[in-house]
């Protein structure tokens, strides 16, 4: 099976993902760069939310592609034990590799977060998705740093993984649902016909679509009214215990004014 692009990827990952569709309990959370474009996708079909969870590959030196582990948000550091015993790293290499990714991991969390709050992970089911497996060291990196957090159930969803990867990372996720699981894996590229690299702007727009909008119902008088909630950035909603009666309509959009009794 070969992707057109990303968002090829996540519009077929998410059909296998449908039973995960309209729940309240569920969170999409991409890997940036290349997981959010596929988990955008994912979120958009499902109806739920996206939002991005950085980790870093640990380079071997000279062979960067090469995963010796990784680190993530929370401070969480997986090593490649068999890569690092077979090429003979040594702890200071080590810890060099590792202080870079870290300040770039904390960099791309104010560039894509901006002042926006991490998800709330705790007692959620959380499809945690990226364009693909190849030694699976970020994606166990980010499995171990959720676990800290206490979702309810983390679904690891790829496009593309090494056979052997993906049974391991089911072994380590609640679930993993992998489109493509071939014996022989060279590359994630080679599972796209088209592979650019995802730009840190593509991160922002992409994740900030979804955290603004979402399609809700609405039962007003006995009728469903069906449509997308929007929210501007940095609104704030003021509720006690009740709201006013003051609600109209602008080309098909409606405007809901949440206040006090003091109104």
């Amino acid at each position: 099976m070969i992707f057109k692009d990303r968002a090829d990827a996540g519009r077929v990952l998410a059909r296998l993902l449908g039973t995960y569709a309209d729940r309240q309990d569920v969170i999409v959370l991409a890997l940036p760069r290349g997981g959010v474009p596929v988990g955008y996708e994912i979120s958009q079909a499902l109806n739920v939310p996206l939002d991005i969870f950085v980790v870093r590959k640990l380079g071997v030196p000279g062979h960067e592609e090469l995963a010796m582990g990784a680190v993530a948000t929370g401070g969480v550091l997986f090593l490649n034990q068999d890569v690092i015993a077979a090429l003979q790293i040594d702890s200071n290499t080590i810890k060099t590799v590792c202080t870079i990714e870290e300040e770039e991991m904390k960099r791309r969390e104010r560039v894509y977060r901006g002042d926006r709050p991490p998800a709330h992970v705790q007692g959620k089911t959380i499809i945690l998705v990226d364009d693909g497996l190849a030694t699976g060291s970020t994606m166990r990196a980010a499995i171990a740093a959720l676990r800290q957090q206490g979702p309810g159930r983390i679904v690891v969803a790829v496009p593309a993984g090494a056979l052997d990867v993906c049974q391991g990372i089911s072994r380590e996720a609640d679930e993993a649902v992998c489109a493509a699981m071939p014996e022989s894996f060279h590359a994630v590229s080679q599972w796209y016909t088209e592979f650019k690299q995802t730009t840190d702007e593509e991160v922002r727009d992409l994740t900030s679509r979804l955290s603004q909008s979402r399609s809700v119902s609405i039962a007003v008088h006995g009728d469903v009214i069906q449509g997308d909630l929007t929210t501007a950035e940095r609104t704030t909603w003021l509720y006690r215990n009740s709201f006013c009666d003051d609600q109209r309509t602008v080309s098909g959009t409606y405007f809901f004014h949440f206040i006090s009794n003091q109104c």
